[in-house]
Formats: structure tokens, sequence, C-alpha cells
């Protein structure tokens, strides 16, 4: 018997049930308890907050992440536009160091959460799940500023993952631009959003190797630059496949996609810097298509 498709991706759009949610609610209040009980990041001009599939709500069920940023605002990183100087904008040395400042937060995560629930990696804390809460991550992230020639600047995070390069994004940008983007297409964008990640997460339990290759967070870039003409058509499975059809027609060569962003409008999707390649994306697309069944 033919797979019900349609029911599927019906299943798939759907956010995280209530008790999921809640979970992940705890999970960030965890988090904010522990920095506000810290002496040492009281004077580091610290908040926390959502980013990420959590805060933009193109989580899917049973495999819900939440990502928390865990920012000061007391020393920031910076790049600056092409012809502009550090003297010209006023920058002066930073007095407070990214790596004190992670080491600030995983003695407010430990001393709060216990040494056992919490586990520090390369880029962030992994806060490990309970009965209450799932697992989460802590970013701990400085400000972030791209400084143009009129001495203005762009604003996002950024952190220095263990012994590598500065890695900045911008999360606010991404979330009103996932808003803006759900709004114009009367609410597909982030059904669509969920129904790849499940559709991902379903072929890479099958064995589907590309699948694996296909992080949550491009996913949604990708689903971002497809058309909003792509969306609302009277399925979703009619939808599903305008995305797909979409992704795979336009990466197959560099020019069709040259002009592609990450859904914060800022940063290329494909550039030699992202840890993913446009013939993935491509792979992946014809993939899906076919596992699907589509004609």
């Amino acid at each position: 018997m033919a797979r019900d498709w349609e029911a599927s991706f019906s299943y798939w759009a759907q956010p995280p049930g209530k008790t999921e949610q809640e979970k992940c609610d705890n999970a960030e209040r965890a988090i904010r308890k522990a920095v506000a009980g810290s002496e040492a990041l009281q004077a580091r001009e610290v908040s926390v907050f959502p980013q990420g599939s959590y805060r933009n709500r193109t989580n899917i069920r049973t495999d819900s992440d939440v990502d928390i940023a865990v920012r000061s605002r007391s020393t920031f990183f910076f790049n600056l536009a092409d012809g502009v100087q550090r003297e010209d904008v006023g920058i002066q040395p930073a007095s407070y160091s990214y790596a004190q400042y992670k080491n600030d937060v995983a003695k407010a995560l430990t001393n709060h959460l216990g040494a056992g629930h919490v586990t520090r990696g390369p880029k962030a804390f992994d806060v490990h799940e309970n009965t209450y809460r799932i697992d989460a991550d802590a970013l701990a992230c400085f400000e972030y500023r791209f400084y143009y020639a009129n001495g203005t600047y762009r604003e996002g995070i950024a952190f220095r993952p263990d012994g590598g390069e500065m890695v900045y994004n911008y999360p606010e940008q991404s979330y009103a631009n996932g808003v803006k983007k759900n709004d114009e297409t009367d609410r597909r964008f982030k059904a669509l959003v969920r129904i790849m990640k499940a559709l991902r997460s379903e072929m890479a339990g099958q064995g589907v190797a590309v699948a694996n290759n296909v992080p949550s967070f491009l996913l949604e870039c990708l689903v971002w630059n497809v058309p909003n003409e792509g969306f609302g058509h009277e399925t979703l499975r009619a939808d599903a496949r305008y995305v797909l059809a979409h992704l795979f027609n336009n990466t197959r060569t560099p020019e069709q996609c040259r002009g592609w962003y990450e859904i914060n409008g800022h940063k290329y999707l494909f550039h030699s810097t992202q840890p993913w390649t446009r013939e993935t994306v491509n792979t992946f697309a014809d993939t899906a298509w076919n596992y699907i069944g589509f004609q």
C-alpha cells in the first residue's frame, strides 16, 4: 500500500506538543537561573536568550533542540569593513578575555546544576536532560560588531571554539526574517521547514548517508531561499514538491545560487567558510525527491 505522504507531512508540520515545549522552556529557565546566581557574571552585562530553531519555533516533535545564547556586552568581537581601522571607530584593547568569560559561565552552570549535569564542549556547554527538561546547548558568546566606514555597525553574537577562529552570527536578524517569511507565506514557511527537518531525520534513520550532512540550520536557510510563490498550494505535498524541485534545480551550478544567503540575510549560504557545500544540497534534494517518490 502506497504511503500517505500528506498525512506524514501534516504531522511533521506541527510544532512540538505542550509537554515537550514545556521541557524546552524549563531548560532555558535553568540556564537563566544559573547565570543570575553568578556573582562573577553580574558585572559583565550578560543577557540570556533563545536562538536557532527553538527561538524560531521550527524545532520538530520528539527531536527538539534548545540553543541558548549567554551573551556578554562587556567585551565584543569585531570585524572591520575595507579601509576601516580600529582607531577610526574607537576600539580599545579588551580587559576581559573570552577564555575568562567561558570559564565564568562554566562555573555558573556547574554551581547551579551540578557538575554531572553539564558537559563543556569545544563550542557550547551541553546541559543534560532530566525528567523536567530536554538537552540544551548554552553558548557563551560576546557581542559581535561589523563596523562600516561611517562608524556605525551591524550587531550580532560571536564566540571562539576551542582552538578555532571566531564564529559570528545574527540570531535577531534570523528570527525577524523567519517571522516575515512565515507571515508572507500564510504560515507555510515554518511548516515546510519542520517537514524538511523531519524528512531528513527519517532518511538518516533509514541509512541514507547524505541526510547526515545537512544540518538543521542549513535546511531552514534553504527553505527561506525558496520564493514565496512556492508555498500555499492546496496540499503540503505540493509545497514540499516545489521546495525540493527548486533546491535541486537551483543548486546544479554555483551561478544559480550565488546570491543565496543564510536566513539572517547577511552571510552567503554557499561560501568557502561554510561547513556544507552546494553539491551536498543538490544531492540531498535529489535523494529526498526520489525517497518520497515524486515524479
